[in-house]
């Protein structure tokens, strides 16, 4: 599970709920950083922990991530 920096973006841009709470936190405290600092780094730096977090919690994040890649 995967997502590249343009679907970062999307999500960061967007106001798309998420069936996993975890997710769904970490998903509002990154929007919040990157409605103060809209800048390519924090994308990036994004991107890196959703893709992290993805990856660890797989086994439970499929539903979700087939709304992201839906985005």
């Amino acid at each position: 599970m995967q997502i590249s920096t343009a679907q970062t973006e999307k999500l960061l841009k967007s106001n798309q709920n998420f069936t996993q709470f975890g997710f769904s936190m970490m998903m509002t405290r990154l929007r919040g950083i990157y409605a103060k600092n809209p800048t390519a780094d924090v994308v990036t730096s994004s991107t890196t922990e959703i893709n992290y977090f993805l990856n660890k919690f797989k086994a439970i994040m499929d539903t979700d991530y087939k709304t992201i890649m839906s985005l």
